[in-house]
C-alpha cells in the first residue's frame, strides 16, 4: 500500500479535476481558478472549491462531482473537500449590538462581570425544567457536515473529564447518530413501565431515536410526531442527578429545533461552523433563531480549522482559517476554540471511540477538554448574569 500511495500526487488529482466542468460549464474548476492548495496526507485528499457566494446552494452538485473523481483514484483513500466563497460585506444580517465578549481559556482569571444579556429572566419563561437536571446546552449548527455531533460527543466528554455529570440527547430524529459514536447498541429498558432508563457508556447517561428504531427504518414524520418523540426523549427517562445535559441538535433551522429552542429551558446554546464563509452564512441563521427565542448563545466552535502535517508538523489552512473567530468578534459572541481537522478524530468517532476517550492525553483531547470548560464557564455566567437582573425584594 505505501508504494501505492507515492503514486498519488497533485498533478494525478489537478489533472482528474480538469474534468470536472464549472459553473454553466465555462471550463474546468482547475482553469477557472476555483481549486485551492491541494494537500495529500496518509493517501487522502485536502482541498477547497471558491464559489460565489450567492450561488452557493447550486454548486454542491459541483463539490460533489470534485470529490467523486478523486475518490476514484487509484490509491486514494478518502476526500475531504468544501465549498468556500470570499466574504464581499459584513454577512447577511446586521450586527446585534451585545457585550464585549472575552475569550475565555481554562488557565485565564475570571471575567470581569458584563452587563446582562437582552432578558435575562425570560430565558426560561413558559418552559418547564427537567427534574435532576442542572443545564440543558444545546450543540447545534446551520447546516450539516459541520462535524457537529463529533463535536457535541466529544464536548459532552470533556465535561465530564472535567469532573461533571453529563448526560446526552441525540435530538436528531432523522439520522441519529449518538449510538455509533459511543459504541451504544441494544434497546434502553423502563423503570417502571412508562419511564425509560437512559442507555450508557465512558461515564455518560446517553438517549437516541437510534436505539428506540431500527436504523435501516427510515423515518417519515411530521413536526408534531417529532416534537413528541422529544419530548418524550428528554421528560420521559430517568436522567438521575446530572450537572448538564448536553442536546445533540438537528442541523439547521426548521420547526423542530425551533420548538426546541422554544420548549426546552435551554442554558445556552453552543454554534459550530467550519471557517469558510459558506458555513458561516449558515451558522449566523442559527444563532440568530437562538437570539429570537431568548436562549443565551455560548459561543461559537470553529471545526475542521487548521490541519498539521504528520510528517512535518507543518500547518495548512486548507479550507481558511480565523472566520470562526472573526464572526464571533463581529457578532459580539465568544469564541470558544478551535478544532483541527485531523483525521483520527473523525476515525476514532466513527470507531464509537472518540478521542476524548480513546486518547486521552493528546492534543485533540485537550482542545476538547478545553472548550468544555469554556462552555461551562460562559454557563455560569449566563446564571450570574440572569440571577443578578432579578430584583430582590427588601423588607425593613
Amino acid at each position: 500500500m505505501p508504494a501505492v500511495q507515492e503514486n498519488v500526487t497533485k498533478e494525478i488529482v489537478i489533472e482528474r479535476l480538469k474534468t470536472v466542468n464549472g459553473p454553466d460549464f465555462t471550463g474546468n474548476i482547475v482553469d477557472l481558478g476555483m481549486v485551492s492548495e491541494i494537500f495529500i496526507a496518509d493517501a487522502k485528499v485536502f482541498f477547497s472549491i471558491t464559489v460565489p457566494a450567492a450561488r452557493a446552494q447550486e454548486m454542491e452538485p459541483l463539490r460533489a462531482a470534485a470529490e467523486r473523481v478523486v475518490k476514484a483514484i487509484p490509491g486514494v483513500a478518502g476526500a475531504v473537500v468544501a465549498l468556500t466563497a470570499e466574504r464581499k460585506g459584513g454577512g447577511m444580517e446586521a450586527p446585534v449590538p451585545q457585550r464585549p465578549a472575552p475569550r475565555p481559556t481554562p488557565a485565564a482569571p475570571a471575567a470581569a462581570p458584563r452587563p446582562a444579556p437582552h432578558a435575562p429572566a425570560s430565558h426560561s419563561q413558559g418552559k418547564r425544567g427537567v427534574p435532576g437536571i442542572g443545564a440543558i446546552i444545546a450543540v447545534a449548527s446551520g447546516k450539516g457536515g459541520v462535524g457537529k455531533s463529533t463535536t457535541a460527543v466529544n464536548i459532552a466528554l470533556g465535561l465530564a473529564a472535567n469532573g461533571l455529570r453529563v448526560g446526552v440527547l441525540d435530538a436528531d430524529i432523522y439520522g441519529p447518530s449518538m449510538p455509533r459514536l459511543l459504541n451504544i447498541h441494544g434497546r434502553p429498558q423502563t423503570v417502571d413501565g412508562k419511564v425509560l432508563k437512559p442507555m450508557e457508556n465512558y461515564g455518560l447517561k446517553v438517549m437516541s431515536m437510534g436505539f428506540l428504531v431500527d436504523e435501516e427504518t427510515p423515518m417519515i414524520w411530521r413536526g408534531p410526531m417529532v416534537m413528541s418523540a422529544l419530548t418524550q426523549m428528554l421528560r420521559e427517562v430517568e436522567w438521575g442527578p446530572l450537572d448538564v445535559l448536553v442536546v445533540d441538535m438537528p442541523p439547521g433551522t426548521g420547526d423542530a429545533q425551533l420548538t426546541m429552542a422554544q420548549q426546552v429551558p435551554l442554558a445556552g446554546a453552543v454554534i459550530v461552523s467550519t471557517p469558510q464563509d459558506l458555513a458561516l452564512i449558515d451558522a449566523r441563521k442559527g444563532l440568530n433563531m437562538f437570539r429570537k427565542v431568548d436562549v443565551p448563545v455560548l459561543g461559537i466552535v470553529e471545526n475542521m480549522s487548521y490541519f498539521l502535517a504528520p510528517d512535518t508538523g507543518k500547518r495548512y489552512d486548507i479550507f481558511g482559517h480565523g472566520g470562526a473567530r472573526r464572526e464571533a468578534e463581529r457578532l459580539g459572541v465568544t469564541f470558544l476554540g478551535e478544532v483541527p481537522l485531523e483525521m483520527g478524530i473523525r476515525e476514532s468517532s466513527d470507531a464509537g471511540s472518540p478521542v476524548v476517550v480513546s486518547k486521552p492525553d493528546s492534543a485533540e483531547a485537550k482542545i476538547y477538554r478545553d472548550i468544555a470548560s469554556n462552555v461551562w464557564g460562559r454557563v455560569n455566567e449566563e446564571r450570574g448574569a440572569a440571577d443578578a437582573a432579578v430584583p430582590s425584594i427588601v423588607f425593613e
